[in-house]
């Protein structure tokens, strides 16, 4: 037996069998060193980056803890985006997947309160949230944490660089002196540290290494100057033709000014930036997740917690000012053994980046020169995908399987015609290739899922 498998902890067999089915065949370095300490009940901290399986060492750890029967919430994950804890709340209810009646509630800002105080009539097992709404709904007294037994800080780092510092404070304040605290950072800033000594007891310390490590993905840099950047940018997406590709920039001002003008070129793109309502950010990262558009143009911020298995090209619309954040970036893409390729836009000015960056990493950088670029043939980057809205979700009780066995059935569509599915609580998002999309929304406006109507169209 492997001592990489799941199957040396003591988890249940009905879990084991589901990490199975979920793809899960042998421990990653973060959960091999921190699982077996998480199931024991004691603290961790833990250094690990993004892409690292940090998510499923404390969501089995968590899960392990949950008296089903008991209606009170017993684990608390903090996330400093709405976008994480949506993916978080996403991984644990798969992980969830062996047991019965485990209620996960995700409860972040810049969403409508209402709901979310009518899912807390009823205590949800889990809470998943970003520090702000988690205060708002202890100061009501809608959530109680006094049965809690696992405290998750998730991406810490983050949370004490958006100012989250004492709303995290505040929020353990509500908590047992008893609960267990697991405590996750990409980097260890000297918050870190204050941070784990006041909340946490006798923590084991693990640092791994990996996840968004740069080795083995290409780095370009091409000179810019500021005047000509917008049409770099654009003929360097012409040359690659990516089928799915991150352009960072360093302001919201210039995210929607570069999004607006790739799209004016033909070029499938969407902007993603602190301004937009939720539902709208939401469905910009639903479309982009499921092939639906080709190009994300992002704030650094906006962009965290964005789970793209398969990303071509990172594109550095401007560099960073902090290194770090730059390794961010670029290991976006080269993920689950793909090779992956950073593209850097460089103005002169902003050579004294490249040198810090160079000594942080250690290497010299590979340059391009701008006309190789240019060079490039102007041709439109479509994406093979739409996406359809469906007015029904988790609550109406339609499945993704539902969903596809309406497409798959009377409309005559098959399999490889339908995507990815998102599923909501009062709504559904389907991708369907372009050319089957007509017949797939005439389907679906005329005929029933799970014997419900359900209204549909298609988002733009």
């Amino acid at each position: 037996m492997s001592t990489h498998s799941f199957s040396t902890l003591t988890l249940p067999s009905e879990q084991l069998s589901n990490l199975e089915e979920l793809g899960y065949a042998q421990m990653t370095p973060i959960q091999e060193a921190s699982l077996p300490a998480i199931l024991l009940g004691q603290d961790v901290r833990a250094k690990a980056k993004t892409g690292s399986g940090k998510t499923a060492a404390f969501g089995i750890g968590l899960l392990d803890k949950i008296t089903v029967g008991d209606f009170v919430c017993q684990s608390l994950v903090l996330c400093p985006t709405r976008e994480l804890a949506d993916q978080v709340s996403k991984e644990l209810r798969r992980l969830a997947r062996f047991t019965q009646n485990i209620k996960i509630l995700t409860l972040c800002g810049g969403q409508p309160i209402a709901p979310q105080l009518d899912s807390l009539v009823h205590q949800p097992h889990i809470v998943v949230g970003t520090p702000g709404r988690i205060q708002e709904h202890l100061r009501k007294g809608t959530l109680k944490l006094d049965k809690l037994k696992v405290l998750v800080l998730d991406e810490a780092d983050r949370m004490l660089d958006m100012g989250f510092s004492e709303d995290i404070e505040d929020v353990v304040s509500y908590t047992p002196p008893s609960r267990q605290t697991l405590l996750f950072s990409a980097t260890y800033p000297e918050g870190i540290d204050r941070i784990s000594g006041k909340f946490q007891r006798q923590p084991l310390n693990v640092e791994i290494e990996g996840g968004d490590d740069v080795a083995d993905i290409e780095q370009v840099f091409i000179e810019a100057d500021r005047h000509s950047r917008l049409s770099l940018l654009a003929a360097v997406l012409y040359q690659h033709q990516p089928t799915s590709c991150v352009v960072f920039c360093n302001t919201k001002r210039d995210c929607q000014e570069v999004a607006d003008t790739l799209a004016s070129k033909g070029i499938s793109v969407l902007a993603l930036n602190g301004d937009l309502e939720q539902r709208d950010r939401d469905r910009v990262l639903i479309r982009f997740s499921n092939g639906s558009c080709r190009v994300l143009v992002a704030t650094d911020v906006a962009a965290r917690g964005l789970d793209i298995k398969q990303l071509g090209l990172v594109i550095n619309y401007e560099l960073s000012f902090d290194p770090e954040v730059h390794v961010h970036r670029v290991g976006r893409t080269g993920r689950a053994g793909t090779s992956g390729l950073a593209i850097s836009l460089v103005a002169p000015q902003e050579m004294v980046r490249v040198h810090a960056l160079e000594d942080y990493l250690n290497q010299k950088f590979k340059w391009q020169s701008a006309s190789q670029s240019l060079s490039a043939a102007a041709t439109t980057l479509e994406p093979e995908m739409v996406t359809l809205c469906i007015d029904g979700g988790r609550k109406a009780k339609i499945r993704p399987g539902d969903i596809l066995g309406a497409l798959t059935g009377d409309a005559g569509l098959t399999a490889a015609d339908v995507g990815k599915i998102d599923m909501f609580p009062i709504h559904a998002y389907v991708a369907i290739r372009k050319n089957s999309a007509k017949k797939a929304l005439q389907r679906l406006q005329e005929g029933k899922i799970k014997g419900k109507n359900c209204k549909a169209f298609l988002l733009r």
